[in-house]
């Protein structure tokens, strides 16, 4: 299962759904039921689970409509899903969460196989699905969360122990579960963070090599030239040192660049290292050009990608801002155009 919820991690849900089912992905799986609409709508036919949970009963309608499988963490949302199905006379496909460890979303252990019993006794409701999330999994450093880990599969194994070699999908390991160790792998894995070329270890593990996939590029559109001693940008923080030749480039917090990373950065532009100055705003950005004179109006500015011997990454901004992959990648905005390459 590939996860595109979130507008695909920020690059394009329907452009990396397409790419995933190409690459052999299985399913999806998204947050949302407007971003499995979206996905129906754009003509994308592989099963969709909706990770996020529904309360209404609207919400749950729209998912037998639109074919896709909500999560089920509790009996209201059971018996909700059983009274759809029997007014449409249609089989709805529906997944079940167990919570082992996240105490977020999942029905407890106690009541898992009261409901796997009511939902098997209808005819209408198919059990596609039995889940549940790590909590731990992408910390390498602490064997206590090791420890964790395997816990939390020894009670899943236990939980749906009775489904072994059947048609119901079970699955737990997210990206960290799938390259940690195969034994959490079961009958599908849900990959989001790793098919977007970034490492989910908190400690970078050496043997995984992984691509980003994504480059954020934007357009320099001023250039000028300021004095000693003139403060740049919002709340003047910083104030030429000497005669500056500054650029001013065409993206700001407004499209994902987090302005907690104000003065903290550097970009690439014709093949060289420039440093931000000043805060970033809503909808630009300034950089320091005064040592490259061959930047010019209209010179595209590399933000996070590879240039030559350089590259930029998230697990950079991460560590400049005390930020995650996650939220760094999740953060670029839909006014941002998407280029497919």
């Amino acid at each position: 299962m590939a996860i595109v919820k979130a507008d695909g991690y920020g690059h394009g849900a329907i452009t990396v759904a397409n790419a995933a089912i190409q690459g052999g992905a299985n399913e999806l799986g998204i947050a949302t039921l407007k971003e499995g609409i979206e996905l129906r709508e754009s003509g994308i036919k592989c099963p969709i689970l909706v990770l996020g949970n529904l309360i209404d009963e609207d919400e749950l309608k729209a998912c037998l409509s639109w074919d896709l499988m909500p999560t089920i963490s509790s009996l209201r949302e059971t018996l909700i899903c059983k009274d759809l199905a029997e007014k449409a006379k249609n089989s709805f496909g529906i997944q079940l969460k167990i919570d082992t460890g996240m105490s977020r979303l999942g029905c407890e252990i106690k009541t898992a196989t009261e409901l796997i019993t009511l939902i098997n006794s209808e005819k209408k409701l198919i059990l596609k699905g039995i889940y549940s999330h790590l909590a731990l999994a992408d910390d390498e450093d602490s064997l206590t969360s090791s420890n964790f880990t395997y816990q939390q599969l020894d009670i899943f194994k236990n939980a749906i122990k009775e489904f072994s070699g059947s048609k119901v999908c079970c699955h737990l390991a997210n990206s960290a579960g799938t390259l940690k160790d195969q034994s959490l792998h079961l009958d599908m894995v849900r990959v989001g963070l790793s098919i977007y070329g970034y490492n989910p270890f908190k400690r970078i593990k050496e043997n995984i090599e992984l691509k980003p996939a994504l480059a954020v590029k934007a357009r320099i559109t001023l250039i000028r030239n300021v004095p000693k001693g003139v403060g740049i940008s919002y709340g003047h923080n910083f104030i030429t040192q000497r005669p500056s030749r500054l650029a001013v480039v065409g993206i700001g917090y407004a499209d994902g660049i987090n302005r907690s990373l104000s003065g903290k950065i550097s970009v690439l532009c014709k093949g060289r290292l420039v440093p931000q100055v000043g805060a970033i705003t809503m909808d630009q950005m300034i950089i320091d050009i005064t040592d490259s004179p061959e930047i010019t109006l209209g010179s595209v500015v590399t933000l996070l990608g590879r240039e030559g011997k350089y590259a930029l990454t998230a697990k950079k901004w991460c560590e400049l801002s005390g930020s995650i992959p996650w939220e760094i990648l999740c953060a670029f905005k839909n006014r941002l155009p998407r280029i497919v390459i």
